[in-house]
């Protein structure tokens, strides 16, 4: 009988530098995209001091971009709304910092409240609009960088048609 183990027989993996893949500056994967969301979420010092709100319109500021991505910090006052759209070619994190917001979706409307996140391919046509009666906040990470919004009407986002309208981020 043999009693030797794959630590015995391979050596151990983390002293084989070469094997090992480097960290990466910029997240490159949607897991690594879900991970900066979560990451710039927590440090609220990163953020917090830069909402406004806008009883006009949804407020927003680009908060960073990288190779390929761009992070957006959005706030909402009740009754605001995005419209139904989708992103472009654009994949997506949309993570709730403060309040809630809730998601409709040809499939069914959801509430989601601080902390929830959706992580979305292109092409997904949802509105998000703030139910509540108190102000909301979120953060959108975009992959690759936003370019495009295109809007739709109920019915052609039933219907699975084209957009009826593009807006330019």
């Amino acid at each position: 009988m043999n009693s030797d183990s794959d630590l015995q027989i391979a050596g151990d993996i983390l002293e084989v530098p070469h094997l090992l893949q480097p960290p990466r500056e910029h997240p490159a994967t949607v897991a690594e995209f879900v991970g900066l969301a979560r990451s710039v979420a927590a440090d609220r010092a990163q953020w917090e001091h830069l909402v406004e709100y806008d009883a006009t319109t949804r407020w927003y500021h680009r908060l960073s971009t990288g190779p390929g991505y761009e992070v957006w910090l959005l706030s909402w006052v009740p009754g605001q709304g995005s419209g139904l759209h989708d992103h472009g070619r654009s994949s997506g994190v949309l993570t709730v910092l403060d309040g809630t917001l809730t998601e409709r979706t040809e499939v069914g409307t959801r509430a989601l409240g601080a902390g929830s996140q959706r992580v979305f391919a292109p092409g997904y046509v949802h509105e998000v609009v703030n139910d509540s009666l108190e102000p909301a906040i979120s953060l959108h990470v975009y992959f690759p960088g936003l370019t495009e919004m295109p809007m739709h009407t109920a019915c052609a986002a039933r219907a699975g048609s084209a957009p009826v309208d593009a807006v330019t981020a």
